[in-house]
């Protein structure tokens, strides 16, 4: 299936201005270079060894899979997301697929500020970014956890994620806050069927198909008939 209006994309674009480098103050990820070694169960030493990661003061983060019964089966809301690396892809040595569009398709989803302690922190993060980035504006009862959380990519960042479901009423959408920054101005939010976004839909992003069959998995046989 190619891309129908529905399944349309803002068309932005990503712009280089200047390359600043890796020596200006850290934004946002901070690169950590550590002198290693390890020991092995029989109390041998490895030889020690350098290696690279990255942190941020907010580490981990909650996916939300907001969702409600549509005419058809189960309907769950995506919002399009700028993901500026993917428009410098070109410039990597990859076997296939060198140019990538910077806007995809995904879960909406939220770091856990340092001060949101423990399940009841992840329940208000949950509504925060929920009212953020989708326009609903839910108490933190409303949400669910969507199976266990999980690392997404843990030999750069020891970043774990929160998968959290709600059932929410499309007509109660108000207009998502947003967070002010650029890589959030000019989002879509949308709802699409379930079963059309996990069998043809452009979903791109690891996370946001996981949430999705997690999703399908709690609701069996609410397709389309």
């Amino acid at each position: 299936m190619s891309e129908g209006s529905h399944w349309a994309k803002p068309a932005i674009e990503v712009v280089l201005e200047e390359e600043l480098g890796p020596e200006g103050r850290p934004e946002f990820l901070r690169l950590r270079r550590r002198r290693l070694h390890n020991r092995l169960p029989d109390g041998r030493t490895t030889a020690s060894y350098v290696y690279d990661s990255v942190d941020r003061g907010a580490t981990d983060a909650v996916i939300l899979v907001l969702h409600h019964r549509g005419p058809r089966g189960r309907e769950v809301l995506l919002r399009t997301s700028i993901r500026p690396p993917l428009a410098f892809r070109r410039e990597l040595t990859v076997p296939l697929h060198r140019q990538a569009s910077p806007v995809i398709w995904e879960l909406p989803a939220g770091l856990v500020e340092p001060a949101e302690i423990g399940e009841e922190g992840l329940l208000a993060c949950a509504a925060r970014e929920t009212l953020e980035e989708a326009g609903f504006d839910l108490a933190p009862g409303a949400f669910r956890s969507l199976g266990p959380s999980l690392f997404l990519s843990p030999g750069v960042l020891a970043e774990r994620i929160y998968f959290y479901e709600a059932e929410v009423d499309p007509a109660t959408r108000g207009v998502p806050t947003e967070d002010g920054s650029p890589v959030e101005e000019g989002a879509a939010v949308r709802f699409f069927d379930l079963d059309e976004a996990l069998a043809t839909g452009p979903v791109q992003d690891v996370k946001t198909e996981l949430g999705l069959r997690r999703l399908r998995e709690r609701y069996p046989g609410e397709g389309a008939p």
